[in-house]
C-alpha cells in the first residue's frame, strides 16, 4: 500500500512539471514574438540640442608676474654710504642721482695726482730747455769742428750731451702721461661716489622696487642699494605641458585674472614660446606680455590665464552630461516625446567647454537625456518630467483653457 502511494506522487510531480514547462515556453514564445521582454520605463531628464551655437576651445593656465625690467643698481667701489635719496615706491628719473658715499679720501687722492701731474709737467719744462741748450752746444761745436777749431772729442761729446737731454725730454713726457692717468682714474673713482640711477631703453621712469642697505653701512664694490622696475607693462610666465605646447604660438591672445582684481579682465598676448620642453617637469615656459598703463598690477602677482586655441560659430552642442558610452562607444540617448523612448546614437566629439561637448557627427536634433541615461537601453521606455501647470495652459486647445 505504502509503495503504491509512492508511487501515485510521483506521477502527480511529473504531471506538475511537465504542465509548468509547457507554460514557461508559451510566455517565453510569446516574449519572442513580442520583439523583447517588457521592461518599466525610466524616469529621465532632458535638454535640448542647440544648432548653430558658438563654441570655444580654451586651455586654462596658471603663472606668475614679472616686471618689463628689472635692475639692481649697485656702487661700483668700495665706500661707506653716505647718503641714500630713495626709498621703496619712490619713483625716479634716468640720470638721478639716488645715492653718495664718502668721498674725502677719493678726493684727497685726486688732489695728489693732480699735484704729481703738475710736477711732472714741470719737468718736461725743464727738460725742454736744458734739450735747448744741449742742441745750441752741439751746432755751435760742429761750427767749430768744420773751421778745425773744436776737436773731434768735443763734438763726440756735445753730441752725446743732446742726445741724453732728448732722452730726459721723452722720460718727462712719459711722465706726465703716467701722472695724467693716475688723474684721470682718480676724477672716474670719485664719480663713482655719485651712484646715478641709469637705464638702456624702456620708460623715462622706474619704481623703486626693493632697498638693500641702509645710509652709514660700508659697502662692497658691486653690493646692491636699491632695484629698480619698469611696470608700465608686465610679462605673465606661464609653463604649459606637451599637450597643450603645440597649440600655443606668438600674437594668440590671453585673458588673464588674478585674486587682487578678481572682477577684472586684463588682455595680453604671447610673445615668446620655449623651444624646449624641461625634462624635469615636460612643461615649457610661455611669456604674455601684458600692458600696465594704470600700474595695477604688481611683479611677483598670481595669475590665471585663459588662451582660446579654437572657435567654432555654427556648432551643434549638447550638454556634457549627455554623454555615455556603450559597448565601447560614446554616444548620447535621443528622447522621443511621442514614443516616450530613447534611442542611442553613437558620435564623434569636438571641442568640449564647461558643461557644453560640441558633437561633430551625426548631424542630430531634437532632445538628448541629461539625467537617467545610465539605467537606459538602445529604444528603451523613459518617463519625461510633466511640464509646468502654466505651459500646459498655454499649449491648451482654443476654447479649452478653464474659465
Amino acid at each position: 500500500m505504502r509503495k503504491a502511494l509512492i508511487a501515485a506522487a510521483l506521477v502527480a510531480l511529473a504531471v506538475l512539471g511537465l504542465i509548468g514547462w509547457r507554460v514557461y515556453v508559451k510566455l517565453t514564445a510569446q516574449g519572442v514574438a513580442a520583439g523583447k521582454p517588457k521592461t518599466a520605463a525610466v524616469a529621465v531628464e532632458v535638454a535640448p540640442v542647440e544648432e548653430g551655437a558658438v563654441i570655444h576651445d580654451i586651455a586654462q593656465f596658471t603663472g606668475t608676474l614679472v616686471a618689463r625690467s628689472y635692475v639692481v643698481i649697485a656702487p661700483k667701489i668700495a665706500g661707506r654710504l653716505e647718503r641714500l635719496t630713495v626709498d621703496i615706491g619712490d619713483r625716479v628719473k634716468r640720470g638721478q642721482v639716488i645715492a653718495e658715499l664718502d668721498k674725502e679720501e677719493i678726493t684727497e687722492q685726486a688732489r695728489q695726482a693732480k699735484a704729481e701731474l703738475d710736477v711732472a709737467s714741470a719737468n718736461v719744462e725743464d727738460a725742454t730747455a736744458s734739450l735747448n741748450i744741449a742742441e745750441s752746444d752741439y751746432n755751435r761745436t760742429k761750427a767749430l769742428n768744420e773751421k778745425e777749431i773744436a776737436s773731434k772729442s768735443e763734438l763726440e761729446a756735445a753730441d752725446a750731451r743732446l742726445k741724453a737731454q732728448q732722452a730726459k725730454l721723452k722720460v718727462a713726457q712719459a711722465q706726465v702721461a703716467q701722472r695724467e692717468a693716475a688723474l684721470k682714474s682718480a676724477e672716474v673713482r670719485l664719480s663713482y661716489t655719485r651712484i646715478s640711477a641709469t637705464w638702456e631703453g624702456g620708460a623715462g621712469e622706474r619704481l623703486i622696487g626693493e632697498r638693500f642697505a641702509d645710509q652709514g653701512a660700508m659697502l662692497s664694490a658691486n653690493a646692491p642699494i636699491v632695484s629698480l622696475l619698469d611696470i608700465s607693462s608686465l610679462t605673465a610666465i606661464v609653463n604649459v605641458i606637451e599637450r597643450d605646447y603645440s597649440q600655443i604660438l606668438p600674437g594668440q591672445e590671453a585673458q588673464l585674472t588674478t585674486d587682487a582684481y578678481p572682477d577684472k579682465l586684463f588682455t595680453g598676448k604671447v610673445t615668446r614660446v620655449a623651444p624646449l620642453l624641461k625634462e624635469t617637469s615636460r612643461q615649457a615656459r610661455v611669456e604674455v606680455e601684458l600692458p600696465n598703463p594704470d600700474g595695477l598690477l604688481k611683479p611677483g602677482m598670481f595669475i590665471r590665464a585663459q588662451i582660446e586655441f579654437a572657435r567654432h560659430d555654427n556648432a551643434t552642442v549638447v550638454p556634457l552630461a549627455a554623454l555615455v558610452t556603450r559597448d565601447a562607444r560614446r554616444g548620447v540617448f535621443l528622447a522621443d516625446a511621442l514614443s516616450k523612448t530613447a534611442k542611442f546614437v553613437s558620435v564623434t566629439i569636438g571641442i568640449a567647454e564647461g558643461e557644453r561637448v560640441e558633437i561633430l557627427r551625426p548631424p542630430l536634433s531634437g532632445k538628448v537625456v541629461t539625467l537617467g541615461q545610465h539605467l537606459l537601453e538602445d529604444g528603451g521606455a523613459i518617463l519625461l518630467p510633466e511640464p509646468p501647470p502654466a505651459l500646459k495652459a498655454n499649449s491648451s486647445p482654443a476654447g479649452g483653457a478653464p474659465k
